[in-house]
């Protein structure tokens, strides 16, 4: 049985950062592609980022690159999302995702989600 688990949301300050932790169990996330989408009230649920299966390939939303960075470390079969100068448009719910491909995961297949981890940002 495949589970992926997020930590590390909380309540911020605009300006400041967190890093966000989703640990997998049930799949090797060398294997495959892994991601983060994000959901605010009312909004539909929108990708952020995506790090491919080798850890040399990532993607961004346009709007989050320079502020948002995409690691993960295969030992620990954990992703993380590191997430820098924060505003209040990212408030948000926030899901790790486990692709079907090797490579990416905007727009392809997703096998898994998390249950999400909310992140607060207050200005």
């Amino acid at each position: 049985q495949v589970q992926l688990v997020e930590s590390g949301g909380g309540l911020v300050q605009a300006g400041g950062s967190l890093r966000l932790s989703c640990v997998v169990s049930g799949r090797t996330i060398g294997n495959y592609a892994m991601g983060w989408f994000r959901q605010a009230p009312g909004k539909e649920r929108e990708f952020v980022a995506s790090i491919a299966w080798s850890g040399t390939l990532t993607q961004f939303a346009d709007s989050l690159k320079g502020r948002f960075t995409i690691s993960k470390d295969n030992a620990k079969n954990t992703v993380y999302l590191q997430m820098n100068n924060l505003k209040g448009e990212d408030t948000a719910v926030y899901y790790c995702a486990s692709g079907r491909e090797p490579y990416y995961i905007r727009g392809r297949q997703i096998d898994y989600w998390g249950p999400g981890t909310q992140v607060t940002v207050s200005s």
